[in-house]
């Protein structure tokens, strides 16, 4: 199948686990023989003279890497405004490309590429799929309070309901997508993500002489729970005295993380990276006596198959699609979102019986080849494109914004 797949991530923009899978992904269509074309962008920032628009090939597929447009806009400061151009730079972009080639199928990865995935699949008449990775209400606990919010729950409103076919990668996000944005769970395909396990080795082991050490991966946002990771540190290190936290990654919660282990007294324990190269993560997972994901909303957890294909042991909150991918007692141990103690019993478990911990590290290990590997997820995805078909043509108005919690709580 002649596939054209949209991101606003591709390797080496990779701003979170989005670039990865569609980089995995779009490489295991290819593998499998389907002609695969990716358009994503080049590095924020840049501009035509820079970073001009170019066709490459890269592990199999075809890369169109589109350039920003001149007009001085800046993804965090004028996100919508942002996003609008580069759809249009996509739309630009791709008209030549159209000029010898047709898709069989569209493949948009987020709202971020709505604009651009809707336009091409009307023009091409192209069958719409869509992956939602994740919502805007889910990424601020129910709320959509703010005029910013409400743009982008009714972008993803829009591009769900416009889709031929929606994915998501677990069962949680398919019930959060069919309720936010109406429509029959039975109609949602769920696809998990995958990891190819080859290479995660690192150099390192846990040293049983030394104090435990924790490991974080993942962006620092609210929603990730670090800072109740933080909070939760003071009760590990009285069962086990010396525990140390290092945590790998960037955000906007970078210095509130810092000042929330100051007035938990636990600032020389936890050491904040900031962004690490893969070798370096590879090595802080494989020398871990644990890999905690504290997430309070997850829709999937990429990073919970990094770190077992790194060996560590798994201790992750039950959010969203994390409760499928960590398995409690079988192939790490869960906690509530948010269950301070309770993540805190789970870690002191953990290193408790480091035995038990490395069963249950090699049971995860050995999921990864079964549950998540890319040519089955490749395949299954296949299968989606080849059963899609383009719908009639629809009017959508604008979507009714709810008051309120939209999951109901406080």
């Amino acid at each position: 199948m002649r596939v054209l797949m949209l991101s606003w991530e591709f390797p080496p923009v990779v701003v979170g686990g989005l670039g990865r899978h569609v980089h995995a992904l779009a490489t295991a269509l290819g593998a499998a023989g389907h002609d695969v074309v990716v358009v994503s962008r080049h590095p924020a920032g840049t501009d035509a003279e820079t970073h001009p628009t170019a066709i490459e090939r890269v592990d199999g597929v075809r890369v169109l890497r589109v350039a920003e447009d001149p007009p001085h806009l800046e993804f965090v400061r004028d996100l919508v405004a942002w996003t609008l151009g580069l759809g249009h730079a996509m739309l630009r972009a791709t008209a030549g490309l159209l000029r010898d080639w047709t898709p069989d199928v569209v493949h948009a990865h987020d709202w971020l590429v709505a604009h651009a995935a809707i336009a091409l699949a009307d023009l091409t008449g192209a069958p719409l799929v869509a992956t939602i990775h994740a919502t805007e209400a889910g990424r601020h606990g129910g709320w959509l309070s703010q005029p910013l919010n409400q743009q982008v729950h009714s972008v993803e409103w829009w591009l769900a309901r416009r889709a031929d076919t929606v994915v998501t990668c677990s069962q949680a996000m398919r019930a959060e997508v069919s309720g936010l944005f109406d429509l029959d769970p039975d109609d949602v395909a769920v696809v998990h993500n995958g990891i190819d396990p080859s290479g995660w080795a690192g150099r390192a082991a846990p040293d049983r002489d030394s104090p435990p050490r924790l490991v974080y991966l993942g962006r620092l946002e609210w929603e990730k729970g670090v800072h109740d990771l933080v909070a939760a540190l003071p009760a590990i290190r009285r069962a086990h005295p010396g525990t140390q936290l290092l945590v790998a990654g960037t955000g906007s919660c970078s210095d509130w993380l810092a000042e929330r282990a100051r007035v938990a007294r636990v600032r020389r324990a936890v050491r904040l990276l900031g962004h690490v190269d893969d070798a370096t993560l590879r090595d802080l997972l494989a020398g871990a006596d644990a890999a905690v994901l504290p997430s309070r909303y997850e829709p999937f957890g990429i990073t919970a198959l990094e770190a077992a294909a790194a060996g560590a042991p798994l201790v992750a909150s039950r959010a969203g699609g994390l409760g499928e991918v960590v398995v409690d007692g079988v192939t790490g141990l869960s906690f509530a979102p948010g269950d301070v103690p309770g993540l805190a019993a789970a870690v002191t478990r953990c290193l408790d019986d480091p035995v038990a911990a490395r069963a249950r590290a090699d049971a995860a290990r050995r999921r990864l080849d079964t549950d998540f590997a890319w040519p089955s997820i490749a395949a299954e995805t296949a299968g989606l494109y080849t059963a899609a078909r383009p719908g009639p043509p629809r009017v959508l108005g604008r979507p009714k914004i709810p008051t309120g919690n939209v999951f109901g709580t406080s």
